[in-house]
């Protein structure tokens, strides 16, 4: 994928509180699209809950903000460091909703900042066990090939070459 010249400056929402033994790959996840986004020489502005988190080193993003992972600490972020994206979908449960609730709200597009890394309505199909689902029944219904429960090969045969298919 070539490297896209309109993001310059990139909002990472962190992973927060991370129980021992639970959600340290948001941690990771974070901390290498950090440090990547720096070596492609994107300006990162990292905002996490939690201190004691890999990403959180001085190294991986320009600035760090130790802030409650909350719409209203997100917004005072965004109004101070202008970033033109935001990638929120690495932070997991925390981070997706709190980009959704900015984007739903109008809050992204009236300062000019596009959610980055997955489309909110990738974002909505897969939260929502209703959209989920008509999603994937979708899916399934419109591709499907005939198919056949044959019990004599003649019938199976005949069914292959009336539909050409396998």
């Amino acid at each position: 994928m070539p490297k896209r010249s309109d993001i310059k400056k990139v909002l990472v929402i962190g992973s927060g509180p991370i129980v021992i033994g639970q959600a340290a790959e948001f941690d990771y996840a974070g901390a290498q699209a950090c440090r990547v986004l720096k070596s492609e020489g994107v300006n990162v502005v990292l905002c996490n809950s939690n201190p004691a988190t890999i990403m959180t080193d001085k190294a991986l993003a320009d600035e760090i903000y130790l802030e409650p992972l909350t719409e209203e600490s997100l917004k005072r972020i965004i109004i101070k460091e202008k970033p033109d994206s935001l990638l929120a979908s690495l932070g997991g449960q925390t981070g997706l909703t709190m980009g959704c609730k900015l984007a739903k709200s109008g809050f992204l597009e009236k300062h000019g900042v596009k959610l980055i890394g997955t489309k909110l309505d990738a974002i909505d199909r897969s939260e929502d066990r209703e959209l989920f689902k008509e999603t994937r029944f979708r899916e399934f219904t419109t591709h499907r090939k005939p198919r056949l429960s044959a019990k004599r090969s003649q019938q199976a045969v005949g069914f292959f070459f009336k539909n050409n298919t396998l």
